[in-house]
């Protein structure tokens, strides 16, 4: 647990440096290390027309701090992670492997309402990155993705008891809407790729060909210093383009630990506190 803890502190140190113009003001970082466990579903017309299911995996650190200008009303949050999906055909007789990381950072504008309700809503920009592995093809046996863009970002919180433990539920909503991302051409191998046919490998990304959105609804437990997050994941993933359709989707049960860590290297006495969630 101090091992952990330690960790989420040196983490957010990045996030809780100081900005100009708000230096009485204390912003703690909100930090969170979370475990994603549950089914996903893959197709990759560039590997194969059929589509797989199994196990979804993914461990991600999320940070959200108010901003150092006007830090009521602005809220910043960046999330890194990395996943796995070990998906089977309907037969049981072939697996692939689906591995994926990136990381969002998103800026979002803050609305406060009676008894602690929060409304979010901004701007985000994401990257995001992997392969699909099917070993038992004879010519493509990987399919890469990579895409990134930039998009919109929402979130609402609200705190609630559950006797006399404080609980914040929240719900989380990434949506990109225009980027950029890289596909072959169908039927086109990865060697003609090497030895020199590059072209029309970048297509621009908008809702037409590529469509992703993830929303996370969740529960925070405050239990004194620490927080322990249980929630459901929902991740859609699609595209299409040279006559090749991707889809990756999961819904997964999320457990996390985090908690508000201040700056180490404060000096003076806050005139007040503003955390960006809690």
């Amino acid at each position: 647990m101090a091992a952990v803890v330690a960790a989420m502190a040196f983490c957010s140190l990045p996030l809780a440096a100081q900005d100009s113009g708000e230096d009485d003001v204390a912003r703690p970082v909100d930090a969170m290390f979370s475990l994603d466990v549950g089914q996903a579903r893959v197709k990759d017309t560039y590997l194969t027309p059929i589509t797989y299911s199994g196990t979804h995996l993914r461990l991600e650190y999320s940070a959200m701090q108010a901003t150092g200008f006007s830090p009521e009303k602005w809220v910043r949050h960046l999330e890194v992670g990395a996943e796995y999906d070990n998906v089977e055909n309907l037969a049981h007789n072939n697996t692939m492997h689906s591995v994926m990381a990136g990381g969002r950072w998103s800026l979002m504008r803050r609305w406060r309402f009676d008894r602690g309700l929060q409304l979010m809503a901004g701007g985000m920009v994401t990257a995001r990155g992997g392969a699909i592995y099917n070993g038992s093809n004879s010519n493509n046996i990987c399919s890469v993705k990579v895409h990134a863009g930039v998009g919109v970002a929402g979130a609402a919180v609200l705190p609630v008891h559950m006797g006399r433990l404080p609980v914040t539920l929240s719900w989380q909503v990434n949506i990109p809407v225009v980027g950029a991302f890289y596909s072959p051409d169908y039927d086109e191998s990865y060697y003609e790729i090497y030895v020199g046919n590059h072209s029309g490998l970048v297509h621009p990304a908008w809702w037409g060909n590529r469509f992703e959105a993830n929303s996370m609804l969740g529960a925070d437990l405050h239990l004194g210093n620490t927080i322990l997050r249980v929630g459901y994941r929902l991740h859609q993933e699609s595209s299409h383009i040279n006559n090749l359709d991707t889809r990756l989707s999961s819904h997964s049960l999320v457990l996390g630990l985090g908690g508000e860590f201040l700056n180490v290297g404060r000096r003076g006495t806050p005139s007040r506190t503003v955390s960006a969630m809690y």
